[in-house]
């Protein structure tokens, strides 16, 4: 019975993988025809040819109607006046040939003279290119008659999309049964090359007769860019705007035996192409890839897509080797040489275009190879479990006692699975714990190896490195992402907004290396906060490094900051005023004061309450720091009005003439009234005191208004006084600030900061804008209600 049974098994072999070998050749055959698998045979092809990519020709020079072009000219379309003179300046460079990747259909009704000067200056040229293009009703939409009687030739400028969006083709020729049009980018180079448009294309008598055909296919050969893969990449054709070439900025020499290409490049006008690049794609301007295509004309790098024969053929080739090799060299070798044949399959898809000019398909052989081995290791797993069932039944008919179920739970791979198993789940249990503590953990937390390389961080750490605009993943270098993170000196420790210049880095590669970081310094980084950075090497075979932790002490400094300048504050400047007064009081009791009471009186009053304005100023600023607001729903012009009418006695007493118009819009929002009045209250006194015009004999005037601006309402304070210069504005809303042309002034900086923490405690700002010599402008913003 066995001996019957040997040779039956081996013809079910045999037949199987002959059923196998069918059925993926059937499958790899349907599948290398034309249009399938388009996605993935595109995303090797793209990759294919941008690996060969080629630089530019220079002889290519691209005039783009540009984002500046747009802005100093105007709104498009433009007259065609300008296209004419642009025209005219080019043809006195002598380029071989001009393309203007514009439709001219309809005439200028607006400007009829226009259309005469273009026509002329089509005609002075004599190497002018048009476009036309298919029409919404299946048409063509051609040029004006008398443009399209003046220009060298036409063309169309068709380039179909494929199924993923992306344009990898031209058609040399389209158009009806009745013409057909030769590819703007061909009429160009015949133009150049002979001085006249192509002969015209003859139309085969048994061409069936659609609205639009479409012979002779080239794959487009895209130039190299002129940028690199992480930035957008830029244009590799030399480009000028449209708005140089028409003042005369651009040579005419720049033109001298190029082909120009004229057309849109600016934002949201015209229409964008996506090109493939590599794994990527990024749009690109219907004129550069006109551009494209000429280049690929000119340098013949263009490629002709394989026919549907020569595709199956290296398609089927392959996979029919791999299912031979499954059965020669047993699975693994088998597995290799699968793997080995798609490899040779993509490499032969790379090479052909440098070869032969040729673009193949390889998707379906890739597929057929992915697909034979599982399958006929399915086939060979069925077979096997198939023979171990017949050989257990064999077994039991022969009376031997066996137990399949106890022996398969019993056996050696199975209690070793088990165990692994066990020891696996220990293991991520414990993984588990371990990256959910430090995940967790609140400050940012690295773990690197001793050359800086990041093998581990938490939330924490994330989130740091993205408020620096910046990514983190496994494998960066620690010291590259935290160089900006620099020692401070004492300096930087009393409140410093500016780094020191020169500041050493906080991590050093070298003592990284030698295990020589301090376990304990502090840096402050790009963003100005202040960071403890703690550091603990460690040893753990095969790998060592160092865990660093950043804890952020900013509030701490800050406050110290504070507390110093509080110091600083009642230890100077409340102390200067009343100790004028002690003075005066002592030459009071002199003899020489006789006479001077009033005087005397007066003077000692004036520093007795800029005494007292200095301690208000220093309560307000304290309480808007720390006290709960009171919310409330408040009409802010009203408040804006209340302001004003409050300060118009400073204000006349200044010689200052304020100006406000209440607006007839309610300008709703919500927080303490108190507070949002003082504030206004701030901004108008400070524009009274510090912003009259530095020649005395100028009307001194304060203008205010309500603005509505990115969901605010906002006070607008408008002062003509001297202005500030950026170094000023970047210390003048600081506490105890003041500027150097104020000193002479009552006041210590408290009054623009106490304006901006009210603002910032309702969720607003306080923005600041000055020019030196043209006033300064405060605007007080609060969210809408």
């Amino acid at each position: 019975m066995l001996e019957a049974a040997t040779p039956r098994k081996r013809e079910d072999q045999r037949y199987g993988w002959l059923l196998l070998a069918a059925f993926l050749l059937a499958l790899v055959y349907w599948l290398s025809g034309p249009g399938q698998l388009a996605r993935i045979n595109g995303l090797i092809q793209d990759t294919s040819a941008w690996l060969h990519q080629r630089p530019a020709s220079p002889d290519i020079v691209i005039v783009a109607v540009d984002d500046a072009s747009i802005d100093t000219i105007g709104r498009w379309p433009w007259r065609r006046a300008l296209h004419a003179a642009v025209l005219e300046r080019i043809a006195q460079g002598q380029p071989l040939a001009i393309g203007m990747d514009i439709v001219f259909s309809e005439e200028d009704l607006d400007y009829p003279g226009d259309d005469l000067l273009l026509q002329h200056a089509l005609r002075n040229s004599g190497k002018v290119v048009l476009p036309l293009a298919l029409s919404a009703q299946g048409g063509v939409t051609l040029p004006l008659p008398s443009l399209r009687q003046a220009s060298a030739a036409l063309g169309h400028t068709q380039m179909p999309m494929d199924a993923d969006g992306n344009v990898r083709r031209f058609y040399e020729l389209e158009g009806s049964s009745q013409q057909l049009w030769w590819h703007m980018a061909v009429s160009l180079h015949c133009v150049g090359v002979t001085g006249r448009a192509c002969s015209q294309a003859e139309t085969a008598a048994t061409m069936p007769s659609p609205s639009w055909q479409r012979l002779q296919p080239q794959v487009i050969a895209l130039a190299k860019p002129a940028g690199n893969r992480a930035q957008r990449p830029a244009s590799p054709f030399t480009t000028y705007a449209y708005i140089d070439v028409l003042r005369g900025n651009i040579p005419a020499a720049a033109f001298r035996g190029k082909y120009v290409l004229i057309g849109a490049t600016a934002a949201g006008l015209g229409e964008n192409i996506s090109a493939p690049a590599g794994f990527d794609a990024h749009l690109v301007s219907n004129v550069e890839m006109l551009g494209h295509v000429l280049n690929g004309i000119l340098l013949d790098t263009h490629l002709e897509p394989a026919s549907p024969t020569l595709d199956r053929i290296l398609n089927l080739v392959p996979v029919v080797l791999g299912l031979l090799a499954l059965v020669w060299f047993g699975p693994s070798g088998g597995l290799l040489a699968c793997a080995g044949l798609g490899i040779a399959c993509l490499l032969v898809a790379g090479l052909a275009p440098r070869w032969s000019q040729v673009q193949t398909a390889p998707a379906a052989a890739l597929l057929g190879l992915a697909l034979a081995y599982p399958l006929w290791s399915w086939l060979r797993l069925r077979a096997a479990t198939r023979f171990l069932a017949l050989e257990l039944r064999d077994l039991q008919g022969q009376g031997l006692p066996v137990s399949s179920a106890g022996s398969l739970r019993s056996d050696v791979l199975d209690r070793r699975i088990a165990a692994v198993e066990q020891a696996s789940r220990q293991l991520r249990s414990l993984h588990h714990f371990v990256s959910e503590s430090l995940r967790q953990l609140p400050s940012p937390t690295f773990v690197c190896d001793r050359d800086g390389k990041v093998l581990l961080a938490n939330t924490a750490a994330h989130s740091y490195i993205q408020s620096l605009g910046r990514s983190l993943r496994h494998g960066d270098d620690l010291l590259l992402l935290l160089s900006g993170l620099s020692r401070v000196d004492d300096a930087d420790r009393s409140g410093s907004n500016a780094l020191t210049a020169g500041s050493a880095p906080l991590l050093d590669r070298e003592a990284m290396l030698a295990a020589r970081l301090p376990r304990q310094s502090e840096g402050r980084d790009a963003q100005g906060r202040f960071l403890m950075l703690l550091s603990q090497a460690f040893e753990s075979q095969p790998t060592s490094g160092w865990l660093i932790t950043l804890v952020d002490i900013s509030d701490l400094r800050s406050a110290q900051a504070q507390r110093d300048q509080a110091m600083q504050f009642i230890s100077h400047d409340i102390r200067a005023p009343i100790g004028s007064i002690i003075t005066l009081l002592e030459m009071q009791r002199g003899p020489s004061a006789e006479t001077a009471h009033e005087p005397l009186f007066a003077r000692i009053e004036g520093y007795a309450q800029a005494s007292l304005q200095l301690a208000d100023d220093f309560v307000h600023l304290a309480r808007a720091q720390q006290q709960s607001y009171r919310s409330e729903a408040l009409d802010l012009g009203l408040l804006a009005d209340q302001a004003v009418a409050d300060c118009w006695a400073q204000a006349r007493k200044q010689n200052v003439q304020l100006q406000f118009e209440l607006p007839e819009t309610e300008a709703t929002v919500r927080g303490d009234p108190g507070l949002l009045h003082r504030a206004a209250v701030n901004l108008l006194s400070n524009a009274i005191k510090y912003g009259r015009p530095e020649a005395a004999s100028a009307a001194a005037c304060v203008e205010c208004s309500l603005i509505d601006q990115d969901g605010c309402w906002g006070f607008a304070v408008r002062d003509h006084g001297p202005g500030m210069d950026q170094a000023s504005l970047q210390r003048l809303s600081q506490p105890f600030e003041r500027l150097q042309q104020h000193q002479r002034q009552d006041g210590v900086g408290l009054g623009l900061a106490f304006v901006r923490t009210v603002a910032q405690r309702h969720g607003g700002s306080l923005q600041i804008r000055s020019e030196l010599g043209r006033g300064s402008l405060f605007i007080l913003l609060i969210p809408k209600a």
